[in-house]
């Protein structure tokens, strides 16, 4: 029989994306998500990659009558893979209350209800921002890097959040669990049937690039040209998301299928590898034969300088490894953004 996980955000990039990979491993997919950034047409086309159409229940995760009513009408879940959140930095800086509502109290929420209906065990989607800027003999950041002051209130929610789960399992709560710190997610499905599909203006940096080269942006923005790296331009480990994905099927299984595992456990997910924002704007041109009209801007509040990741643990303990080329991820992003504009949509 197939165990049955339940995919908060589901609707979103990053969850999409997941709940594809899983259903290819063959789990049973049910997906909740209060579509507050998503669409729920993504469940076409997610039905038309797999064959298989999941479950789904628009409720937010925060409403803790309709998150129960879930749990009641789809018995059986196993696993929960736990995307739902605002996720925004800059916006964070500006609505901090509604990121500590949103981010924080969904969790409680999911977190209170496992034992309740048997849940096993929860994947959480952290973050590289609860490094907050690692000190030079810190990069690449390891798991054990220390914990730095968040530099924004998103970056806190995930901090928060991951010492939530470590407290309620420390305190005897029989479930496990798996915190995935990622780094910076990007691209689209090779199919172009799903991708990221941001409400209103982007916040991250691939579709703004994807905007801007298909004329619905004016211009891209490069926030900040003073830092302390090799062109003066943040740098990040960009991590293809269908990479991603098959992160969090190798920790399901791992929280499910293996028994002498400790009940909570940290991985980075990333590439291992740092990429400047400049050099991405020029992949981009490159992979694409595109050009892109963009300019500097002045640095934007909570941004780190620099951070990529060390990802021996999860190559060794999950058997998981980044595969995709970057050429080959901002193709996708492009034929993503192309698909979206023979749509109708963007």
């Amino acid at each position: 029989m197939k165990q049955k996980i339940l995919v908060t955000g589901g609707t979103g990039f990053i969850g999409s994306h997941t709940t594809v990979e899983l259903q290819q491993a063959g789990y049973e997919v049910v997906i909740v998500d209060n579509l507050s950034n998503s669409n729920a047409q993504v469940i076409d086309g997610i039905e038309k990659i797999t064959g298989t159409r999941p479950a789904f229940e628009k409720v937010d995760c925060c409403d803790m009558k309709a998150l129960e009513s879930v749990f009641q009408k789809h018995p059986g879940i196993a696993g929960i893979i736990h995307f739902a959140a605002s996720k925004a930095v800059g916006e964070s800086v500006e609505k901090p209350l509604m990121y500590y509502r949103n981010n924080i109290t969904s969790l409680l929420n999911l977190l209170e209800l496992m034992p309740k209906y048997d849940v096993k065990g929860i994947i959480f989607s952290s973050s590289c921002t609860v490094y907050g800027q690692p000190t030079k003999e810190n990069l690449p950041v390891t798991e054990e890097a220390p914990i730095q002051k968040a530099l924004s209130p998103y970056g806190n929610t995930k901090q928060i959040n991951e010492e939530i789960i470590q407290d309620y399992i420390h305190s005897g709560a029989p479930i496990k669990a798996v915190i995935l710190r990622y780094f910076n997610p990007i691209g689209a499905h090779p199919t172009a049937l799903i991708g990221e599909l941001p409400n209103g203006v982007p916040m991250n940096l691939i579709p703004f690039v994807t905007q801007t080269a298909i004329g619905i942006r004016k211009e891209l923005k490069i926030f900040g040209n003073d830092y302390d790296t090799p062109d003066h331009t943040c740098i990040r480990d960009y991590i293809y998301v269908v990479d991603l994905a098959k992160a969090h099927v190798k920790a399901m299984s791992r929280v499910l299928d293996v028994a002498d595992t400790d009940a909570v456990e940290v991985f980075n997910i990333g590439t291992g590898r740092g990429l400047s924002t400049l050099e991405v704007v020029e992949g981009f041109e490159r992979a694409t034969g595109v050009k892109l009209p963009w300019s500097y801007a002045p640095r934007r509040e909570g941004d780190i300088e620099k951070v990529w990741g060390n990802v021996d643990k999860a190559n060794r303990v999950l058997g998981w490894k980044a595969e995709a080329d970057i050429d080959d991820v901002l193709r996708s992003a492009w034929k993503w953004q192309e698909k979206l504009r023979a749509d109708g949509i963007q």
